[in-house]
């Protein structure tokens, strides 16, 4: 069972009890929002940390990018105009409710497919990777062109920003790593993730995308020896870098870990379990969950193939999809009870996946059985040929 529904189950369990005890329920929303501005500055700080640029996997890391990218989009907006046409939203602002809900959760995924084979274990990590980055880069790309009152121009605002923070996140990137392999302590690597909550704010001030800052940071400092070559890589210290790249690792881990653990609890306190047994809640939150999974049909077949009946149904919504629920602006709101879709497809998506996971182990299980019989079979019929013969 993910741990996500056990942690948002505590949670609701909590607010049950304090209420039937009588303690006023408190305003949760300034706590929600601080945890998700960190949550997801961690989530794409771990998700860098993760991507590996290596020669023998660029066949994979493409085909996994396409996967997560297509997969994304074409479910986003297929979603959005079944939203158009059910609730009469404008597409666009549907968009802003239907990328959180395209995203696959590498929070709930990555620690859940350690029974896979390689090759399927690492096509999961790098497309769900990809989709969070992409998601989270889409959605703040889509909010700015919702908060703008002009769409001719705001194409070119958005890849103008995006090209200003590449440049800038790049230059960071080397001038961060070369001065933190020669900071001497044991409270540095804290100190890089405030600078780096600071280049966030920093970037949102200035109308950058923030995110991006933090994603090329983490890709740099886990491939630095891609970008670190020639006269660049003499600037290095091999052994500091790897050092800090190895704490790094583990403090955004771990940190990570309790952000998310924190946050479920919390979101699980905040929500009306009532607004799941609407109609019109389970009527939506059914359509997009067939446009989630024949779009991902789709694209799992043109890319992979036949074999694709375990990774179809790994597909759960998470920490990210909430995160970015929770940072549309209420001005921009399509109504309360879309926070019970929210919940209805990360509750039906996450069991859909430990329903598949389950399948697929007992699958193994019956394999193993198999292959043991017909190995006792081989031996009786070795041991009676042998007796036959004396």
């Amino acid at each position: 069972i993910p741990a996500v529904l056990l942690l948002i189950g505590l949670g609701i369990g909590i607010n049950y009890v304090l209420r039937f005890s009588g303690f006023p329920k408190p305003d949760l929303l300034p706590i929600l929002e601080v945890l998700g501005v960190v949550g997801l500055i961690l989530i794409v700080l771990e998700a860098a940390l993760d991507l590996q640029l290596l020669k023998e996997k660029v066949g994979l890391i493409i085909k996994s990018f396409l996967v997560a990218l297509i997969g994304l989009v074409g479910t986003a907006y297929l979603a959005a105009l079944a939203l158009n046409y059910l609730m009469e939203v404008e597409v666009l602002n549907a968009l802003l409710y239907t990328i959180p809900l395209s995203i696959l959760s590498s929070a709930i995924i990555l620690p859940s497919i350690d029974d896979l084979d390689e090759d399927k274990r690492d096509f999961m990590i790098y497309e769900s990777t990809f989709s969070d980055i992409v998601g989270i880069i889409g959605f703040y790309s889509v909010l700015t062109m919702v908060g703008s009152g002009s769409n001719e121009s705001v194409y070119g605002e958005v890849f103008g920003n995006l090209a200003l923070t590449v440049v800038f996140s790049i230059i960071i990137s080397y001038i961060l790593i070369y001065v933190f392999q020669n900071i001497k302590g044991h409270v540095k690597l804290f100190l890089l993730i405030a600078i780096l909550l600071l280049l966030y704010a920093v970037g949102k001030m200035f109308h950058l995308s923030s995110l991006i800052i933090i994603l090329i940071f983490g890709m740099i400092l886990n491939n630095y020896k891609v970008f670190f070559r020639g006269g660049l890589m003499r600037l290095l210290n091999e052994e500091k870098v790897e050092e800090v790249l190895d704490d790094m690792k583990v403090v955004t881990a771990e940190t990570a870990f309790v952000v998310r653990t924190f946050f479920f609890i919390i979101f699980g306190w905040s929500v009306y379990l009532g607004s799941l047994l609407s109609f019109k809640v389970i009527g939506i939150g059914l359509v997009i969950l067939f446009i989630i999974y024949l779009v991902r049909a789709i694209t799992l077949f043109i890319f992979n193939g036949k074999n694709i009946v375990t990774q179809l149904f790994l597909a759960p919504r998470g920490l990210i999809t909430i995160l970015l629920f929770f940072a549309i602006p209420e001005e921009l709101s399509i109504g309360p009870e879309f926070q019970g879709v929210l919940l209805f497809v990360i509750l039906v998506s996450c069991l859909v996946m430990t329903w598949s996971l389950i399948s697929y182990k007992n699958k193994l299980a019956q394999i193993g059985e198999y292959e043991d019989e017909e190995l006792l079979a081989e031996k009786e019929i070795e041991e009676e040929a042998s007796e036959a013969k004396e």
